[in-house]
C-alpha cells in the first residue's frame, strides 16, 4: 500500500515550514478580511504579553520635586505605593499625571516599569522597540476607532444621502458621502 505521500505526489513538510506556511495563511486572510494582524512569531518583541521596560533615565532623573503644603498634609495626602501619609514640608516626586509618591516608591517602580503605579500613564521608555510598539498601538487603535464608525448601519433617507456633502460623516457605511469621506481618510 503506498503512503499518503506517494499517493498525492508530495513531500511531508517539516513541522518549522509548516509552521511558517500556516502563519503566512494566517496573513494573507487576515489582510483579505481587514483585520488586526497577528504577526506570530514573525513580530520582533510581543509586548502585549510582557511587563513593559523601565522609564526612560532622563524622565526619572528629572521627575519635578514638590514640598508637601500644610493643606496637603491635613487632607491625609498618602503615596499610593507605601500608602504612608505625607508629612508638611516633606519633599516628593510629581508624576505627568499630577500624582505625588516618595522619591525612595517611584523611582524602584520606575526602574521595573514605565508606567504610574495609580493610573497607569506610560512615560517614555529608553526602548526604541517599545516605543514602536506604543505607536503602531495607538494606529491601530485610530484604525479601529475608523473602522467602527464606517460600519455602523445607516438610517439616513438614500434620497437625502446622495445630496449631502463629503462633511456628513455620521458613521452609516451605506451613505455615499461617508464613503467619499473614507476614501479621502485613506
Amino acid at each position: 500500500m503506498a503512503s499518503y505521500f506517494d499517493e498525492h505526489d508530495c513531500e511531508p513538510t517539516n513541522p518549522d515550514e509548516q509552521y511558517r506556511q500556516n502563519a503566512l495563511l494566517e496573513l494573507a486572510r487576515s489582510l483579505m478580511q481587514g483585520m488586526d494582524i497577528d504577526m506570530g512569531p514573525f513580530e520582533v518583541s510581543d509586548w502585549d504579553h510582557r511587563l513593559p521596560p523601565p522609564a526612560a533615565r532622563a524622565i526619572t532623573q528629572n521627575l519635578p520635586t514638590v514640598v508637601i503644603t500644610p493643606e496637603q498634609a491635613g487632607k491625609g495626602l498618602k503615596c499610593p505605593v507605601c500608602l504612608l501619609e505625607f508629612e508638611e514640608q516633606e519633599t516628593v516626586r510629581k508624576m505627568p499625571c499630577e500624582h505625588f509618591f516618595h522619591g525612595g516608591c517611584i523611582l524602584p517602580w520606575l526602574g521595573k516599569t514605565n508606567s504610574c503605579p495609580l493610573c497607569r500613564l506610560e512615560l517614555p521608555t529608553d526602548s526604541q522597540e517599545y516605543e514602536e510598539f506604543r505607536k503602531d498601538k495607538e494606529r491601530r487603535k485610530q484604525k479601529e476607532h475608523r473602522l467602527r464608525i464606517y460600519t455602523e448601519p445607516c438610517t439616513h433617507d438614500r434620497q437625502q444621502t446622495l445630496v449631502r456633502t463629503s462633511t456628513h460623516t455620521e458613521g452609516h457605511q451605506n451613505c455615499v458621502c461617508v464613503f467619499f469621506t473614507y476614501l479621502i481618510l485613506i
